[in-house]
């Protein structure tokens, strides 16, 4: 067969190999040793927030800036990530109870003590109250968070107990709560330093000598 005339056409360059593309690189694992306890502790701020009932795993997680298989491998469900919120926020408010009576040596510092904290909120703010009213509500549903609180209320009488009889520890302790409950509610003012002080003046009996309770 008889090659046509004319010049050859130009050969094709030859096409350039396509790099490759590097596989993409795995994200290092983030070094958090206490990734849960701060998952703790934002849970207690979830549930200041938004309630019990808003308390989600999304939400946690998100919150905590950590992925949601996190919430499951360091906690058994929800509820034990709530009774555990739950229980450091008890021990935390349990050191500030004890903390108001560190310099109590007499009767009348005892009192004056008492008066403090009651018109001092416990010394806690609206956020912490929140927490321990979710708490409350929440451990006449679930028996097992009444650990919580009995723990609570255990250590908050054994302060008190430092001062005075096991029985009027009881009724002090239960006033104090009572009395912070109402001021944290009320929409008005509530009872004032002088009529607080007079109600534990007359609930304290004289003896026996402080210090005297094991």
């Amino acid at each position: 067969m008889t090659r046509p005339a004319g010049p050859l056409p130009a050969a094709s360059p030859p096409v350039a190999a396509r790099p490759a593309v590097p596989a993409p690189a795995r994200s290092a694992r983030r070094h958090d040793p206490e990734r849960k306890s701060r998952i703790v502790d934002v849970t207690v701020e979830i549930i200041a927030e938004h309630g019990l009932a808003g308390t989600t795993h999304r939400r946690i997680a998100a919150a905590a800036d950590v992925p949601l298989g996190s919430l499951t491998y360091h906690f058994d469900g929800l509820n034990d990530l709530l009774a555990q919120a739950f229980r450091r926020h008890a021990d935390r408010m349990s050191r500030s109870y004890a903390a108001a009576f560190a310099q109590v040596r007499t009767r009348a510092e005892f009192i004056e003590a008492v008066t403090d904290l009651i018109h001092s909120d416990a010394d806690a703010d609206s956020h912490d109250w929140a927490v321990a009213y979710e708490l409350y509500l929440a451990a006449l549903r679930d028996p097992a968070l009444r650990e919580v609180t009995e723990s609570w209320m255990r250590t908050s009488r054994a302060v008190l107990e430092r001062f005075t009889d096991p029985t009027t520890a009881r009724g002090v302790d239960a006033l104090i709560e009572g009395l912070v409950m109402h001021k944290v509610l009320a929409t008005t003012s509530g009872a004032t330093r002088r009529e607080t002080h007079a109600l534990i003046d007359r609930l304290v009996p004289p003896a026996p000598p402080l210090g005297a309770h094991p």
